[in-house]
């Protein structure tokens, strides 16, 4: 099972749409590559991306891409997946449909057409003719508030999530991580406003970088963001905590051990009194 959760993800001859047994959904998830330009305003330390050989159109190709989406859920609803040689030995209980992500090879917040593909997966859902899927946006929180995006996300459903990267407390530290300069201000402000309107999932990896593990301040850094969070009225439904699990471009970026991960999350629940879950 841990070898399913650790395979890449499999485009197969797609332009846009991957498959991928996902640890944290638990099963399958069809992804959304809303970045086939692999324009991204984190740099991450733990990144398994290769920034060199992205596609030169950063607008998604609605048409393709329900087309592709289309085939995908077939195949799915089909079980034609089981007999595919990358899946043939993965246990029939993680093929079944979890989600579909929008996620990709950057940040899916940047693509300039975010909400026409929000509104074209999620009228593909409402035609009724596949199975109903869960939609989930796997954001570094840096775009939720364009309007751009805010149109997009005006089509989520209830049962919809959205998960926000949040791996660090203080703005040396997601530099050091993130290797971005956006603002960490700029990510907690647009997280409580989102939180005020919706409950949200925040995800937040922690590595072992340069052989160090964080240190107990940064920890404390980062819970305090989110006891802040939480006071400032962001619903924030769970906490997920985790390290690097794919191999990571940089070869000083580690994976946490699970004793640590599990002292974070107990650090969180008895500060913040969030759930967690540790993957």
């Amino acid at each position: 099972m841990d070898a399913a959760f650790g395979e890449p993800r499999n485009f197969f001859t797609n332009r846009y749409i991957y498959l991928v047994i996902s640890q944290r959904a638990r099963g399958l998830s069809l992804g959304v590559n809303l970045n086939p330009d692999q324009v991204c305003n984190f740099n991450c330390v733990y990144c398994e991306i290769k920034r060199s050989a992205g596609d030169r159109d950063r607008r998604v190709n609605a048409k393709v891409m329900s087309a592709e989406l289309r085939k995908v859920l077939n195949l799915v609803e089909n079980g034609q997946i089981q007999g595919m040689p990358c899946y043939n030995s993965v246990p029939e209980d993680l093929l079944q449909l979890r989600e579909i992500h929008l996620s990709g090879d950057g940040e899916p917040t940047l693509c300039p057409n975010f909400s026409e593909v929000v509104e074209t997966v999620v009228h593909l859902r409402a035609m009724g003719n596949l199975p109903y899927y869960k939609l989930v946006l796997i954001t570094n929180g840096t775009g939720l508030q364009e309007p751009e995006v805010q149109t997009g996300l005006a089509h989520f459903a209830a049962t919809d999530e959205i998960w926000i990267k949040l791996d660090a407390g203080s703005q040396a530290r997601m530099e050091l991580i993130n290797r971005s300069y956006v603002p960490l201000a700029r990510i907690l402000e647009n997280i409580l406003a989102l939180g005020k309107r919706r409950p949200i999932i925040i995800q937040s990896l922690f590595p072992i970088f340069h052989d160090q593990e964080p240190t107990p301040q940064d920890i404390e850094d980062y819970v305090q963001r989110l006891v802040e969070l939480k006071q400032g009225g962001a619903q924030i439904a769970q906490v997920q905590i985790y390290s690097a699990h794919r191999p990571a471009n940089s070869p000083d970026c580690g994976h946490l051990s699970l004793k640590t991960l599990s002292r974070i999350a107990h650090r969180v629940k008895d500060a913040a009194g969030l759930a967690t879950e540790v993957f």
